[in-house]
């Protein structure tokens, strides 16, 4: 990048952030503002499908081509554009493997009747008008647990989208309470990935940053679940007799027995143990393949000529288990890996954006501006905010939403003696949770692929992830815990 005066590059904790000095604000503006407008387009007047059912993934490869023609105009040479994007798909590489892993999963699970069990015992104990409270405790013991979000929704999400919708309750309620619970164990975990990198961007350590980061996180689950109370006593679900007709089928359609759970219980115990999320998902798909093979030889037929390639089936495409319930004919059905195609691409299209966006130093470029208007305390917390969700949007990625603003605005919290703790606080509580309710951000389109419920039919019911910024911006405007640095006194 020599034979380029107007570039420079900074590597932030493994992250590289280019600066362009020849980048206008309005031009770093102009892919994210067609971007947003197509996308705006696509929702509102086409219903989502403009360009069919890829329009989001064009639209995204539309803002990335944008973005490469003003950084040509800037003298931003394609190699260092080609560079970026590759980097930004080698960062999804272990999230995609994971995407796909988690579609074996959700196939082997249904044919091994790990699903189905789960449901069956879940109908019993779970009644309808606690469910979605209960969805966002058992979510957030989860995820406290293992310290991923991702792990959470993979597992107990799956059962909790199995059991809500056999009760008749809405799949965008039962995503949102799902969603809600994980973030909040992913955010106070001190095994969270991200837990434990915004307090190294703020420079704090990490049980002051989740001792400070619960006095907005815990009010709000609170809400949260007060708001899910209330909306249990208000859906209307099935009765009594329907639930009967609903167990009295699964027992005719599979083999019921608390033996198979001890396959989500492999998973969890594996990573509890701290094995890596490839490991864990994998030993799920191959024990389910196996309590398959031992517990559902019955049902193995429906799927294939052979009960072996019945498994190996469910692991790559679609696997449907017919019964006489229509409920229950929608709910047992899996994709396998091929079904997780689609969201698979639209993380590569996002990172492909995301990348140019990057290499062109519009991300720079943006934050900065964010960073110049803040010239009081609440500005400088608001101008935090809007750049963890400004990268979530333009970046695609949570990381990067947490690593730039971190970087980008620790002076700035020193030079107002606010301690540390009061950046890495706010960099979780708007840039950690609201990465799901972006449907072309990596951790939206997984939440999405792996609970069967698109960012727009759970985004108004993730109470919890756009309720977070929030809190964090009234605790800023009225001045709540608002810790100062601590000068060293005179000697």
């Amino acid at each position: 990048m020599s034979d380029h005066k107007n570039l420079s590059e900074e590597d932030i904790d493994g992250h590289k952030l280019v600066s362009n000095t020849e980048l206008s604000l309005g031009e770093s503006l102009i892919p994210v503002i067609i971007l947003v407008a197509l996308l705006a387009y696509n929702i509102f007047f086409q219903d989502g499908v403009w360009l069919g059912d890829y329009s989001s993934h064009y639209i995204l490869i539309i803002g990335g081509l944008v973005a490469a023609v003003v950084g040509l105009f800037n003298k931003v040479p394609v190699s260092l554009m080609v560079r970026e994007v590759i980097e930004n798909l080698r960062s999804v590489l272990l999230p995609i493997a994971i995407l796909f892993l988690v579609g074996a999963l959700a196939g082997t699970w249904l044919v091994s009747g790990v699903i189905p069990v789960m449901v069956y015992y879940g109908l019993q104990v779970l009644s309808a008008d606690i469910f979605l409270p209960a969805s966002v405790i058992i979510a957030a013991i989860i995820s406290i647990a293992t310290g991923s979000s991702w792990t959470t929704s993979a597992t107990v999400g799956i059962a909790l989208i199995g059991i809500g919708s056999a009760l008749g309750i809405p799949g965008g309620m039962i995503a949102g309470a799902v969603i809600s619970g994980a973030y909040f164990g992913d955010k106070m975990s001190p095994m969270s990935d991200t837990t434990n990198l915004a307090p190294a961007m703020a420079g704090t350590d990490l049980f002051t940053h989740i001792r400070y980061m619960s006095m907005t996180t815990v009010p709000t689950i609170l809400l949260t679940l007060v708001i899910f109370t209330i909306i249990g006593t208000q859906v209307e679900t099935l009765g009594a007799a329907d639930l009967s007709g609903l167990l009295a089928t699964i027992e005719q359609t599979f083999n019921v027995t608390p033996w198979l759970f001890g396959v989500p219980l492999l998973v969890i115990a594996l990573i509890l143990l701290k094995a890596k999320p490839l490991t864990a998902l994998s030993a799920g798909v191959l024990s389910a393949g196996v309590f398959a093979l031992i517990f559902q030889a019955d049902v193995l037929p429906q799927v294939s000529s052979s009960n072996i390639g019945a498994v190996l089936k469910s692991i790559w495409t679609e696997t449907s288990i017919q019964t006489d319930n229509e409920t229950l004919n929608e709910l047992f059905s899996a994709g396998g890996m091929l079904g997780m195609i689609w969201t698979t691409l639209l993380v590569v299209c996002s990172m492909f954006f995301g990348g140019i966006m990057d290499a062109i130093g519009a991300l720079s470029r943006l934050t900065k501006a964010l960073l110049s208007v803040a010239d009081s305390i609440f500005g400088l917390f608001a101008s935090t905010v809007i750049s963890c969700l400004g990268l979530n949007v333009v970046a695609s990625d949570q990381y990067l939403a947490i690593v730039i603003p971190g970087k980008m605005f620790k002076q700035a919290y020193e030079d107002k003696g606010l301690a540390p703790e009061n950046l890495s606080r706010t960099l979780e509580d708007s840039g950690t949770v609201t990465s799901v309710l972006v449907p072309w951000n990596s951790c939206g389109a997984y939440q999405s692929g792996v609970l069967g419920v698109s960012v727009a039919d759970y985004f108004v019911y993730a109470f919890f992830n756009w309720m977070s910024p929030i809190t964090t911006l009234v605790f800023a405007a009225f001045r709540i815990k608002i810790r100062q640095l601590v000068k060293p006194q005179a000697s």
